[in-house]
């Protein structure tokens, strides 16, 4: 894994996330792993390059055969993205292994950007659940549903069942591609170790669903 991150004279968010990838797809548009599309086609895989914005700091995750698409970028003093121009200050790469599988003893985590739990079908189902235990057992398995589509797409084989178990969640709204979205912040546990900064669930190649440790150092 490959961590980029952009340091800039305005704090970004979330809300440059799309001018950022329209920038680097329009710069470095040969390589379909930085912006998921084969000529106007989605490329529909779980996105080997993720933009994330957390506290102004501006990071681009390559995982992967994403690694190398990363290490490939690079800045110009200054940005212009979509009506702004800002200035690039600091852009530092680390690159670290990573474990990604089944975890025995667990782990908890937090979403550091809403979580896109919900598709067109299972957001009306949520909202006839009366009682919100029957809301936190449908995310719940929705949780576990998109853990085992990211392991998918990734080649990992999961060997024994996934149990995920949401401790706190609470509703927000937002937005994707300038539609109202419900998305979710809180925290859950779970036998599976994510990296941090990987997202899970819809949207995570724009910065939704991103996750971090918080139970260790």
């Amino acid at each position: 894994m490959i961590e980029l991150s952009l340091r800039t004279s305005k704090p970004l968010s979330t809300d440059n996330v799309p001018g950022l990838r329209g920038y680097i797809a329009f710069h470095f548009g040969e390589d379909i792993l930085l912006h998921n599309h084969v000529g106007r086609e989605l490329f529909y895989s779980y996105p080997r390059v993720q933009y994330k914005v957390t506290n102004g700091i501006t990071k681009i995750i390559g995982i992967s055969e994403g690694v190398k698409s990363v290490k490939n970028i690079s800045f110009p003093q200054e940005l212009q993205l979509r009506d702004e121009r800002i200035s690039v200050r600091q852009v530092e790469t680390v690159q670290r292994g990573v474990v990604l599988g089944m975890d025995i003893k667990g782990g908890i985590y937090t979403f550091l950007s809403p979580w896109l739990a919900l598709n067109e079908k299972n957001y009306d189902k949520y909202l006839r659940l009366g009682s919100q235990a029957k809301k936190k057992k449908l995310l719940e398995k929705i949780l576990v549903g998109n853990i085992l589509s990211m392991s998918k797409g990734l080649g990992y084989t999961v060997p024994a069942p996934v149990e995920a178990k949401i401790i706190n969640i609470k509703e927000v709204q937002t937005s994707l591609k300038s539609n109202p979205m419900l998305g979710f912040l809180g925290t859950f546990s779970v036998n599976f170790e994510i990296p941090d900064y990987w997202g899970i669930g819809k949207s995570v190649s724009r910065g939704f669903g991103t996750v971090k440790r918080i139970d260790k150092q």
